[in-house]
């Protein structure tokens, strides 16, 4: 997928690895000492970054060339479409670059076949330059390690209608930051309007839970746990919204095209976004835009939710200092921080999110989300477990559009959805 569309969507896909790959730890015949001599030919593989950021690239890695002479590094990009089958045939034919561009989900079955390098014991000393919520991004349950540099951040801030809220009796200045508040919000406004307007369009995904506080696994990695007395009990609450309209009707087969359109028309009032949805507001409702508010994503454990890309170093390199090295030259601060102003994404260094460009809202559309986004960042973590895949979201979405219908209670549900993605864990 394009770069921001993948920092957005972050979408868990399963890369199978053959079991003659399977493994745990750094057991390859490469070393995992990265504290020797910077020097020898590597490979570096994004993801289909080329066409749009080729000259970036390309000064990076001259400048990397530049500052320690004995290296070469060869820049290898690969297309969207299949790029998870892409690395599970170079995992299992030993053909894996010695850097590699890389999102949690992927990392994952890399780092249990031993083919990603354990950063916390070959690159410890760099752990304190990121935030701490992007360093632990690429961790995997059920091992000890982090396996990937943390490179791009990205968020989403959540629009709502102050109009709707005003006419609700609600104080648009105060919109909810809790699920709680929100609840309380949401029942008050589908009364007040008789059921014509909903707050929420979508129903809960499994960052919804973790943004509630539901523990998502066990500590082991083993099985997943969202199957809870706190997420039983935020499923029974959206149970009550879908029954009182204050979750839209529609929410069971939403998409965020849809969930978009419903806020735009003013029968929805909140929805989460981007700068290019102002723009989109400005222009084909007026009136909304004129009463838009900007707030962070609703949570109930003090932190939103982040996506976040990353660099990983193949643990069987021949050069594990250069590899090390580079992996981390692309993710310092100065690197993140130039990307950061050629695409609408964040840098995971610490300190970086206080620049002005960052911090300074000059009254544009585009900096007035970017300084929000910007700010909830900087403690944010990644709710979806990497181990979480597609296939698992499928599942608790139709147990979820099951209990909301009342075909099943919220117990069961969830049980069911819980008992599907260990499964699916067992079969990955």
């Amino acid at each position: 997928m394009p770069m921001s569309r993948r920092a957005l969507a972050a979408a868990a896909v399963a890369l199978v690895l053959p079991l003659s790959a399977c493994g745990s730890g750094d057991d390859g015949s490469g070393s995992t000492d990265a504290s020797g001599k910077v020097e020898g030919d590597i490979t570096f593989q994004t993801w289909n970054l080329r066409a749009n950021f080729k000259s970036y690239f390309e000064g990076v890695i001259a400048d990397f060339e530049h500052k320690y002479p004995g290296t070469h590094v060869k820049w290898v990009d690969q297309p969207a479409e299949g790029y998870p089958d892409k690395l599970s045939a170079d995992a299992a034919g030993g053909t894996l670059p010695d850097v590699v561009n890389v999102s949690p989900d992927l990392v994952a079955p890399l780092a249990k076949a031993g083919l990603a390098l354990d950063l916390d014991k070959s690159a410890a000393k760099y752990r304190s330059e990121y935030l701490p919520g992007a360093w632990a991004g690429h961790q995997v349950p059920g091992l000890s390690g982090t396996y990937a540099f943390p490179w791009y951040l990205n968020t989403g801030p959540l629009f709502y209608n102050k109009a709707l809220f005003t006419k609700a009796g609600l104080d648009p200045e105060q919109p909810p930051r809790t699920y709680d508040e929100l609840f309380a919000d949401a029942l008050r406004m589908a009364e007040k309007s008789d059921g014509k307007v909903a707050t929420l369009a979508n129903v809960p995904t499994i960052e919804d839970f973790g943004r509630y506080g539901v523990p998502l696994m066990n500590e082991q990695g083993t099985g997943f746990a969202f199957n809870d007395a706190k997420g039983v009990k935020l499923l029974t609450k959206y149970k009550e919204l879908y029954d009182a309209k204050a979750l839209d009707p529609q929410a069971l087969t939403a998409t965020p095209e849809s969930s978009g359109k419903k806020f735009l028309t003013g029968a929805v009032a909140m929805n989460p976004g981007s700068a290019l949805d102002l723009g989109n507001f400005k222009k084909n409702a007026p009136g909304l835009y004129r009463n838009i508010g900007i707030t962070d994503q609703i949570t109930s454990t003090g932190h939103v939710n982040m996506y976040v890309m990353g660099v990983m170093v193949n643990s069987r390199t021949e050069h594990t200092p250069a590899a090390v090295a580079f992996a981390h030259f692309v993710t310092d601060a100065r690197n993140q921080m130039s990307f950061a102003k050629k695409v609408a994404i964040f840098p995971s260094t610490a300190g970086s999110l206080d620049d002005p460009y960052f911090t300074k809202d000059d009254g544009t559309d585009e900096t007035r989300v970017r300084t929000a986004a910007a700010k909830s960042l900087k403690n944010a973590v990644n709710y979806t477990p990497v181990l979480f895949s597609d296939q698992m979201k499928t599942a608790l979405r139709n147990e979820v559009a099951k209990a909301l219908q009342g075909k099943e209670s919220p117990k069961a549900a969830l049980d069911n959805a819980v008992a599907a993605a260990d499964r699916l864990l067992q079969q990955g």
